[in-house]
């Protein structure tokens, strides 16, 4: 409990502007934003992807966030979570762009590769829909987000919307089938 009234505490202090809060939160959350980096980068058992530099990545992007104002570590799993998203995507896109010969370059990720080939395509092509169904509905787009590219569990995602369990599953299963469909479509 001391440890969560810790992160708590951090989390107020950095949404109040005290930069240090976030350096002394890190560390606090290192292990658990691993995992969710580990979770969304593991797509292929063979895949050379590096977990690391996409939690450093994102830790760089939340030092340069402005002040945010988040309740506890749910919500701060979730701002991850996006981050994450965004970093995974505009990569994607970068890449995506170079191979096609369009001039555009991946964002520099500190000699990092996050993405397998094969990989690029798929990343870029769901970071469009879930750009769709963000100005269709922005809080299914945040919960697909929050479990997938946060690995956030149904819990934690109710807990960062701060709205039911019961919500999240509905809107969950509502959010994958348009995403389903809106996939298929672009394979059309």
């Amino acid at each position: 409990m001391a440890l969560s009234a810790d992160i708590t505490d951090l989390l107020h202090r950095w949404g109040e502007g005290d930069a240090g809060a976030l350096d002394q939160l890190f560390p606090l959350m290192y292990d658990r934003m691993r995992q969710l980096a580990h979770q969304r980068l593991r797509t292929e058992p063979d895949a050379s992807l590096n977990t690391t530099a996409l939690v450093h990545e994102a830790y760089l992007k939340l030092v340069d966030s402005p002040r945010v104002s988040l309740r506890d570590h749910g919500h701060f799993l979730g701002l991850a979570s996006r981050v994450m998203r965004h970093l995974l995507v505009d990569h994607a896109r970068g890449r995506r762009a170079a191979k096609r010969g369009l001039g555009a370059s991946p964002a520099p990720l500190e000699d990092a590769t996050w993405l397998a080939d094969d990989q690029v395509e798929t990343i870029a092509e769901l970071g469009e829909a879930l750009q769709r169904l963000e100005a269709i509905d922005e809080r299914r787009t945040r919960i697909l987000e929050q479990r997938y590219f946060g690995g956030l569990t149904l819990e934690e995602t109710a807990e960062a919307l701060g709205i039911s369990l019961a919500t999240v599953k509905r809107e969950l299963r509502s959010a994958r089938a348009w995403l389903a469909l809106e996939l298929r479509r672009g394979d059309l």
